[in-house]
């Protein structure tokens, strides 16, 4: 049998390495007192006095071009500064409050500075535009990472906020919240399922849509698990309900990817480490810009100067990267989202795109893990008893195998209560039947326990249950499992992307060999335990490679710990699955594992796209402006320009098909 023989081991959940909480620049970005936006604070009734402000600025600018008219200096100042307070007073605050914690080298205290150089030389509309228009870009920057965490979670949060339940007969509409487990609800055709369940119903459809990407209907029988977020298909259904509402598996997945848009790519950790050395160095360069030329330029003037360290702070303002990186990697995870698929994080996308060895599990994984009877050998001839005593010591097991034997033997009367059972990993079951001792299990418990059996039950190809009766042999049953459609599509894109594909299991050489042949895996190894599996993936590792494994999330636990990327199958179907993985894959389908990895292509390139663009036209503008060409209002028609390019670069990742 498979390595899921074993005893299921609720795993801890794998470490994530959280990056340090330091203050990063992008206001959206900024931790605990600093500027933290919410999903109000991005309307316009919340940013009146920047409109204001904004107002004032065009007004002042129309008098000064159209009509060729100046107040006097006094009132010109009065106006400006009246609009810098209404447009930049929260950046201002902040540049206050984190120099008093000794903190200079940061945005706000860098617009700021420019800000104030600019009315101190008399250049006030200059002045009121860096902040008039780097407030705008940030009100443009939180407006697009709040739709897009919005965006991502409407696109998970299908669960109705009402659900009618059954009580003392009668049908109520209450709040799905106020539902206890045990309840039973009711589900009218079209209407979508508010916590999970047990189906009551002989029989129902069920689109998947929204948990899994798949508009396929599945169809569902009596006791079969529901999940909330399902919609149902034609009839009324009941459901039991098994799990409150705050501990669906959806809820689960929800507070998953809310905690995924908080850790950080590798990517973005550098460029918050790169912004904490290169403000300081920018505001360097910027005394430097203005002072150092009184040295060996004839007719030194500091106003002209000082105007051009001006330009040289405002250009050189790392908003765009700080805010941008993490605004991509949100829109890496909707995407994910949309096609099934739930990264834990930005920095697994990154992990996915250096992948070149992907290790899957067999049952669950490349095959359906709905293993059917398919041929029972008894000694003495007798197959009903066998099948009777095979069911009684796999009735209480969760096996699929068990799960087979124990549907083969539905209808027989007179199923034999095993006592003492014991599960041995990897092995199988012992127990009790009658004062007897009973094996139900592989080659390897028989073996363990020195029992010969007939030559052809080791030539038999298919997974096989063999039972042993006081140490004596007494018949087989066969049983197999079915290659997933898409498996092979899987493994061909795989190695389209040069990525090589092994496969681990604890069935037998021979089962494995057979699956391996009809994918055309690169490898192929049977009879392991889970630290048979361990050793094999940590040989890889030892060899250089970036492993991801795939597996079903609970026996392959250590596999899962060890691997760079730990990738579950049926994350609905296991809450150990949710917990252990790095990324879920919701609808079982190997081909996603590719669709993972082109996502967490597609993502980091646009991410480099951005930093790149950044990066070029601030060197070009910083270089300008310390030059004398380039002025303060084409220093922020840069800085904002490049920061709104970078932000709907980064957005056009959700509406990307895969």
């Amino acid at each position: 049998m498979d390595n899921i023989d074993e005893k299921e081991i609720r795993p801890e959940r794998k470490p994530i390495h959280e990056p340090d909480q330091a203050d990063t620049l992008g206001s959206s970005e900024v931790q605990e007192d600093d500027m933290e936006t919410t999903e109000e604070d991005t309307g316009w009734k919340q940013h009146w006095d920047l409109l204001l402000g904004l107002l004032i600025l065009v007004s002042m600018m129309v008098l000064r071009f159209g009509f060729n008219y100046e107040p006097p200096k006094p009132i010109n100042f009065a106006i400006h500064a009246v609009a810098f307070l209404l447009a930049g007073w929260r950046v201002a605050y902040m540049a206050w409050r984190k120099a008093k914690r000794g903190d200079f080298f940061n945005e706000f205290v860098l617009m700021t500075v420019a800000t104030l150089g600019a009315f101190y030389i008399g250049s006030y509309s200059e002045g009121v535009a860096v902040m008039v228009f780097y407030c705008i870009g940030e009100w443009f920057q939180d407006s697009a990472v709040d739709k897009t965490k919005k965006s991502i979670r409407a696109l998970l949060d299908v669960r109705p906020d009402r659900v009618t339940v059954i009580r003392s007969g009668n049908a109520q509409l209450v709040k799905a919240a106020d539902v206890q487990t045990g309840e039973t609800i009711q589900v009218k055709s079209g209407e979508k399922v508010g916590l999970d369940g047990e189906l009551l119903s002989e029989k129902a459809s069920f689109n998947t849509a929204a948990l899994t990407g798949e508009s396929r209907p599945d169809t569902k029988y009596k006791g079969d698990a529901v999940l909330a977020g399902m919609i149902n298909g034609q009839s009324v259904v009941d459901v039991k309900v098994t799990a409150l509402f705050k501990d669906s598996k959806l809820s689960r997945i929800l507070e998953m990817v809310q905690d995924a848009t908080a850790r950080k790519s590798q990517t973005q950790l550098f460029i918050s480490r790169f912004a904490k050395i290169y403000t300081p160095v920018v505001f360097l360069l910027a005394v430097g810009v203005c002072f150092l030329p009184y040295f060996w330029v004839d007719h030194y003037s500091f106003s002209t100067w000082f105007y051009r360290a001006l330009v040289f702070l405002v250009i050189s303002c790392p908003c765009a990267l700080v805010v941008s990186i993490p605004l991509g990697y949100f829109g890496g995870i909707g995407l994910a989202s949309r096609n099934g698929i739930l990264f834990k994080g930005g920095n697994f996308m990154d992990v996915m795109t250096k992948v070149d060895t992907v290790v899957m599990d067999k049952t669950g994984t490349l095959t359906k893990g709905v293993f059917k009877v398919q041929e029972v050998i008894a000694a003495n001839g007798n197959k009903e008893e066998l099948i009777r005593l095979a069911a009684g010591m796999e009735k209480n097991s969760t096996h699929p195998v068990a799960k087979a034997v124990t549907e083969y033997a539905k209808g027989q009367s007179g199923i034999v209560n095993a006592e003492n059972i014991e599960e041995i990993p990897g092995h199988g079951l012992k127990g009790t039947v009658d004062g007897k001792t009973v094996l139900a299990g592989n080659m390897k418990l028989l073996k363990e326990y020195n029992i010969s059996f007939p030559p052809e039950v080791a030539k038999t190809v298919d997974t096989i249950v063999i039972i042993a009766i006081d140490k004596q042999y007494v018949g087989y049953i066969t049983i197999a499992d079915e290659i997933k459609e898409d498996a092979a599509k899987a493994i061909r894109d795989m190695h389209g992307l040069g990525i090589r594909t092994v496969m681990l299991s604890g069935d037998k050489q021979s089962v494995v060999d057979e699956a391996a042949r009809k994918l055309d895996l690169d490898e192929a190894y049977g009879d392991l335990l889970p630290d048979g599996k361990v050793q094999r993936v940590q040989q890889l590792k030892d060899e250089g490679r970036r492993i991801a494994f795939v597996g079903d999330g609970v026996n392959d636990a250590p596999v899962v710990a060890l691997a760079d990327a730990g990738i579950a199958m049926g994350g609905l179907g296991s809450d150990a699955t949710i917990e252990t993985a790095d990324i879920v894959i919701q609808n079982d389908q190997p081909s996603k594992i590719v669709t993972a990895i082109r996502t967490g292509k597609i993502t980091r390139g646009i991410v480099w796209q951005n930093i790149t663009m950044a990066m070029v036209v601030k060197g070009i503008v910083l270089v300008l402006g310390a030059g004398g060409v380039a002025t303060l209002w084409e220093a922020v028609i840069a800085d904002v320009g490049v920061a709104l390019l970078a932000i709907l670069n980064a957005v056009r990742i959700q509406r990307m098909r895969l």
